[in-house]
């Protein structure tokens, strides 16, 4: 969501004196170098221009500009780059560098991108455009204070640019502050009715505060908007604006308990062709969310095993693994909600003594605490899949969620996965057909207003070994590379903010089951889990020092936060 294509242009035309640029432009053709030209029609002449092979240096470098416009327009962010890098080679300019950054950053490569914006700023004065689209790079890098400090001098610059306005805000509700949040992005909307992302934006507060019916109706004007008139800004990517409004409202219908409506949104979410990093972000967030939606659930067979469940010393009712109806009753807000599974007894592969004790003492550490708890011990895949799908579809409404999974972890081609007791690892297109993919949780809980903390003590191994299972103790199915570190959802898209992922041991290494009752990281885990007071990454340091001593540092528990503030799981 960046600055209208005017602030493109009036940015492009300093690259050269305006005469100059005038002389270029009735030299070149209108066509490859106005920016109302079609994206193909531009692409094309520009090509046409460049294979003539009669202009040089600061000329050319004026072309290959156009054509990565031309790109730009179509999502083309490959072909953008190597435009824009040969125009740099040619003649280095701040136009150049916005146009690649803001390619970079609709890849999601935030870390290169604001390097061009650093490049862009120091070639010429001060730019409300690329100080905005640098503060977009530092939110989408999770830095939202830089962010915030960014949006400040672009708008000091352009006090009516809405979209300021309405990232600053964003970045502020990031933070917590929704009262600031809520005024930029009112401030937006005053700014340019016309607009639908501010209303997209502002559907999320809504949610936030359970509002569900405010939020629908601001999501129900942005989708309006954007199909009554699609931004025609060269920075926006195609499509996301559409992605984005039927994900948000979808999401508060859901909220709502309206599944039929839910389903529509989703469904149309993914019949739009995405572009960007976050659009993929959200496709993949709904292609989970539909199916939890949908009323397709399937019998566990009679002589699967059956999720266990210890009373809760909480009032709240625990999940038993019994079917849900279609349309569960709303959990309350700020409910904080836990799923632990432990697998041990594989029928195929090395059985793990361990996983089931660290289940049970995990579970009995939350719900210590406050925690609703819904436990799995040994499961097959039917029951693992329909109790991790029955959470999913409950925690839309939780607040604070945790998920612990101890057993056996594999990953493949890139993707990771939970192995239920009964898989039979063999090789073959549809083997992972068996497995429960980490990816389909993570983007089932992938939301901008729930804090999800992800704790796996699982092995790291590829399951396409030649030995199918280890002979040592520990919970490696067999003695190969380790799992991805999992900072994708899929092809592009990246796991959304206020999430945390914890692994028991580095990407790579070897999770231990230990000798005694439970394993070392869960045997630590579950006793600091529950600590009063102690901020969540605070405790996991305290969990990895105490499993490094344990362990001779044999195993170093690993972690990646994305989280926007202190989070308690125990109350202080």
């Amino acid at each position: 969501m960046r600055r209208p294509l005017v602030a493109l242009c009036l940015l492009a035309a300093t690259l050269w004196s305006a005469p100059a640029f005038a002389q270029v432009r009735n030299q070149l053709g209108p066509l490859c170098t106005t920016d109302t030209t079609p994206a193909d029609q531009m692409i094309d002449a520009c090509s046409k221009i460049i294979a003539l092979k009669v202009f040089r240096g600061e000329q050319l470098a004026t072309v290959y500009f156009w054509r990565a416009v031309g790109w730009n327009k179509k999502g083309e962010y490959l072909k953008v780059i190597t435009d824009a890098t040969e125009a740099i080679r040619l003649q280095p300019s701040q136009a150049v560098y916005n146009l690649r950054g803001s390619a970079y950053y609709d890849r999601g490569e935030y870390e290169i991108a604001i390097a061009d914006f650093d490049d862009a700023l120091k070639l010429g004065p001060p730019s409300g455009t690329i100080f905005h689209n640098r503060g977009n790079a530092w939110r989408g890098k999770g830095d939202y204070a830089k962010a915030i400090i960014d949006y400040d001098m672009s708008i000091k610059a352009d006090p009516r640019s809405a979209f300021s306005f309405q990232n600053r805000g964003i970045a502020k509700e990031a933070l917590g502050d929704l009262d600031g949040a809520l005024a930029d992005i009112n401030q937006a909307i005053r700014l340019d009715p016309t607009l639908p992302q501010p209303l997209i934006n502002r559907t999320a507060i809504w949610r936030v505060r359970g509002d569900y019916d405010r939020a629908i109706a601001d999501g129900s004007e942005a989708i309006r908007l954007a199909k009554e008139k699609p931004p025609v800004n060269i920075m926006t990517p195609p499509n996301s604006v559409l992605v984005s409004g039927y994900t948000h409202r979808a999401l508060a219908y859901e909220a709502k308990g309206d599944y039929a409506h839910a389903r529509d949104d989703y469904k149309a979410t993914l019949a739009i062709t995405a572009s960007d990093a976050g659009s993929k972000a959200n496709q993949a967030t709904a292609k989970v969310r539909l199916s939890l939606v949908t009323d397709a659930s399937v019998p566990i067979p009679r002589d699967a095993p059956s999720p266990t469940s210890e009373p809760a010393k909480a009032p709240a009712p625990q999940q038993t693994g019994a079917a849900p109806s279609p349309s569960p009753a709303p959990a309350a807000r700020g409910t904080r909600m836990a799923l632990i599974i432990g697998n041990g007894a594989y029928a195929h592969v090395k059985a793990l003594p361990n996983p089931p004790n660290d289940a049970r003492a995990v579970a009995k550490s939350l719900r210590n605490i406050g925690f609703t708890v819904s436990e799995g011990v040994d499961l097959d895949r039917a029951a693992m899949q329909k109790m991790t799908r029955d959470f999913l579809r409950e925690a839309a409404r939780a607040q604070i969620v945790v998920v612990y999974y101890a057993g056996h972890g594999v990953q493949v081609e890139g993707r990771n996965y939970l192995i239920p007791v009964d898989v039979e690892l063999k090789s073959g297109a549809r083997m992972t057909d068996a497995m429960i993919d980490m990816d389909t949780i993570m983007a089932g809980l992938d939301d901008q207003v729930r804090t999800n903390i992800l704790i796996f003590d699982a092995c790291r191994n590829n399951p396409m070994a030649q030995q199918v299972a280890s002979a040592a103790t520990n919970r490696a199915i067999e003695a190969a590379s380790g799992l991805a570190a999992p900072t994708s959802l899929g092809a592009g898209a990246t796991l959304g903010a206020g999430t945390l992922i914890a692994f028991a041991t580095a990407p790579g290494q070897v999770a231990l089951d230990g000798e005694g009752a439970n394993s070392p990281f869960s045997a630590a885990l579950s006793r600091h889990i529950g600590t009063p007071g102690l901020e969540v990454q605070q405790m996991l340091t305290r969990v990895r020092a105490e499993v490094v001593s344990t362990t001779k540092s044999k195993q170093v528990p690993w972690s990646n936060s994305s989280l926007l503030g202190e989070v308690y799981l125990a109350e202080k």
